[in-house]
């Protein structure tokens, strides 16, 4: 029955509640005078009351109707649909006195029928309702699980909801709709609410969680606090990592008010909230900068990096955006992202997708000048230690040649801001990927300081005015991105373990994607050439820390020698080559605090453009001929700190050398 009433056409609804509701008004009615006059004297309908009881559902079902009582849907049902059937019943119940009093003077009509009428009414119409959101929600018992005989022992998973404010009470409401979970009980610290029940939910603190979990069997935690803070939100899962239970959380607040997600829409736990620390915002001179209204180029633009910085620019109004990146799925993805999202927001700008190589300078500089380019992003890079370690040769031409091409080509082209994206890797380097993006700051510390430079190139035989303010910007790992462990992790945990992590004591910086998009494009706003960022990255991580935190929060052990009964274990498989222990973010110790919190200036040293222009030249003229000797060699004395474990390896180089081929096949 309840399938086919849902299934009913609208209009066939609202016929059904309307003659319901006539019945409802004339049954108040008699009640009325039954109560006023006794069982003993019961009134006919149809006698000489004949004529009030045709008035009430004329009067009465029109202020329904005009009050939205047919357009509220049963099963959300909630407290602005009992507001107004309040006031509609209300005003029937007055609008029939009126008539009663003024036009029907002479006839004997009790004055308490009217007051009987009116709570009758009330009870009988906004009971239905409840009584029918109930029915088609098909949870009968909210409270059931604190009454023995009532308890529900059905397998949906049972869950605690962390928050009793309104976010809570939604998670809820929409958890008793879909029914895959049976909310069981509220946790909650604030003292006026703890030990009470809401919405058929007995309210805990936190300290009884273990008492939670005898009571109701919970066997997940969804916090429903989108509004705390990442502090407020630690200290949280901190006290929940002691208990075997599954902890998951419903979006952030500003998604919420966005209409990006819903209260029920839950995921899995922002491993930033395990980091506790709390994103600083921008400051909005800085940010807008070097983009409100200025021609603004990415390149990279569909990396994790250089697509969060698409976003973010977006929100400043340039007046042209050029997305350049040489992945055509890539570029396509953000391409199509930022449309939307220009659509959307009503946005008056320019998007131009360019697919090209940042090793291709004539494209680049034919680009740059004709768009007439004022800001350029230079996210554009190969990041993974590992893979880079053995694709020597495209690391080199990659990060370095690429860097350089896109420097001299924004020279060449009046560009007055260019920012490098660089990593804490490129301080005292121990792997080729980290020596490569020190080489990509060292050529634009070099180029900074040269106001006409000759340029870097068989056809560059000129100086050239160079009006172009470079910046760098070091920051550490970022949460997300690709190459991260933390969808490794989630993934090794889905399938059962074990969690590999490569050393017990290995350290990082993390940052989220969003926040260090908005220092990095806050920071290139406070560059006077040559300037070394470095982002505040808070406290370095354990990685095997945050592996266990992570297996505590899936709600699962730890298996090791002491638990050998554990869910999921963790191994260490050993540093991989080139990997540090620890990342740093400065070279040296001269660190000055600039007008941003969270971002300091790094005066470090560098080479005069001509003695860079040679080691490169001589760096390149190596990477042509595959001499990885000489390759590290040049790294090593041209960066300084770069101290490879062994020789390094480029894989076509040590396969043809292997296979005895010829380099020149």
């Amino acid at each position: 029955m309840r399938e086919r009433l849902l299934n009913l056409p609208r209009s066939y609804k609202r016929v059904l509640q309307l003659l319901i509701d006539i019945v409802l008004v004339w049954v108040a009615l008699w009640l009325a005078f039954v109560v006023r006059l006794g069982i003993e004297r019961p009134v006919n309908p149809f006698g000489d009351y004949a004529w009030l009881f045709a008035a009430a559902p004329v009067i009465a079902i029109p202020i329904f109707i005009n009050l939205g009582l047919y357009r509220a849907v049963m099963r959300y049902f909630g407290n602005d649909a009992l507001l107004s059937i309040f006031k509609a019943v209300t005003l029937s119940a007055l609008l029939l006195t009126v008539y009663v009093y003024l036009y029907r003077p002479g006839v004997l009509v009790p004055r308490s029928l009217i007051v009987n009428y009116w709570w009758l009414s009330l009870l009988m119409v906004g009971g239905l309702r409840l009584f029918m959101r109930q029915y088609f929600l098909g949870d009968w018992f909210l409270a059931g699980q604190h009454v023995p005989f009532l308890r529900q022992d059905d397998d949906a998973t049972r869950v605690a909801i962390y928050g009793g404010g309104a976010a809570g009470n939604q998670l809820v409401a929409a958890l008793r709709m879909e029914k895959a979970m049976r909310p069981v009980a509220l946790i909650d610290d604030d003292p006026s609410i703890a030990g009470r029940v809401i919405a058929g939910l007995k309210v805990y603190p936190s300290k009884d969680i273990e008492q939670l979990i005898e009571e109701t069997g919970a066997t997940e935690v969804l916090l429903a606090i989108p509004s705390a803070s990442r502090a407020r939100r630690r200290e949280i899962l901190s006290a929940l990592e002691s208990y075997p239970l599954h902890v998951r959380t419903i979006p952030g607040f500003m998604d919420l008010a966005n209409g990006r997600v819903s209260v029920s829409d839950l995921q899995e736990v922002d491993i930033i909230d395990l980091l506790g620390r709390d994103s600083v915002a921008a400051q909005q001179t800085l940010f807008e900068r070097c983009i409100r209204g200025q021609v603004v180029m990415v390149t990279g633009a569909g990396g994790s990096i250089g697509s969060e910085l698409c976003r973010q620019i977006l929100t400043s109004k340039p007046t042209a955006l050029i997305l350049f990146e040489h992945s055509e799925f890539n570029l396509y993805s953000i391409h199509s992202e930022l449309e939307r999202l220009i659509q959307s927001e009503g946005l008056n700008l320019e998007l131009v997708p360019i697919l090209g190589s940042i090793r291709n300078s004539e494209r680049l500089l034919d680009v740059m000048r004709t768009w007439s380019v004022k800001t350029v992003y230079h996210a554009a890079a190969y990041k993974h230690v590992p893979i880079v370690e053995h694709n020597v040769a495209e690391g080199v031409l990659n990060n370095v040649l690429g860097t350089l091409q896109t420097a001299q080509a924004a020279v060449q082209a009046g560009v007055e801001h260019f920012v490098l994206i660089s990593t804490d890797k490129a301080v005292r380097p121990t792997n080729v990927m980290g020596c490569t993006k020190r080489l990509a700051e060292m050529t634009l510390q070099a180029l900074s300081r040269e106001s006409n430079p000759l340029l870097l190139g068989e056809h560059f035989t000129a100086p050239c005015t160079n009006a172009t303010r470079f910046t760098m910007v070091r920051f550490g790992n970022v949460l997300g991105s690709s190459g991260s462990v933390i969808p490794l992790f989630r993934e090794q945990i889905k399938n059962g373990g074990p969690i590999t992590v490569t050393h017990p004591n290995m350290t990082r910086y993390f940052m989220t994607i969003p926040e260090a998009a908005q220092l990095v494009i806050q920071a290139g706003s406070m560059g006077q050439g040559g300037d070394v960022f470095v982002l505040d990255m808070g406290q370095p991580v354990k990685i095997a820390d945050l592996a266990e935190k992570m297996v505590h929060l899936s709600g699962l052990s730890l298996r090791s020698e002491e638990r050998p009964n554990g869910d999921i274990a963790i191994e260490f498989t050993g540093l991989r080559r080139g990997e540090k222990l620890y990342e740093e973010l400065l070279i040296g110790d001269n660190v000055s605090p600039t007008e941003h919190a969270m971002i300091m200036r790094a005066d470090e040293e560098h080479l005069p453009w001509e003695d860079f222009k040679q080691a490169i030249s001589a760096l390149l003229e190596a990477v042509a001929e595959d001499d990885y000797v000489q390759v590290r060699t040049l790294l090593r004395d041209t960066v300084n700190g770069y101290e490879p474990e062994c020789h390094i390896v480029d894989l076509i180089h040590e396969r043809r050398q292997k296979s005895g081929c010829s380099d020149d096949v």
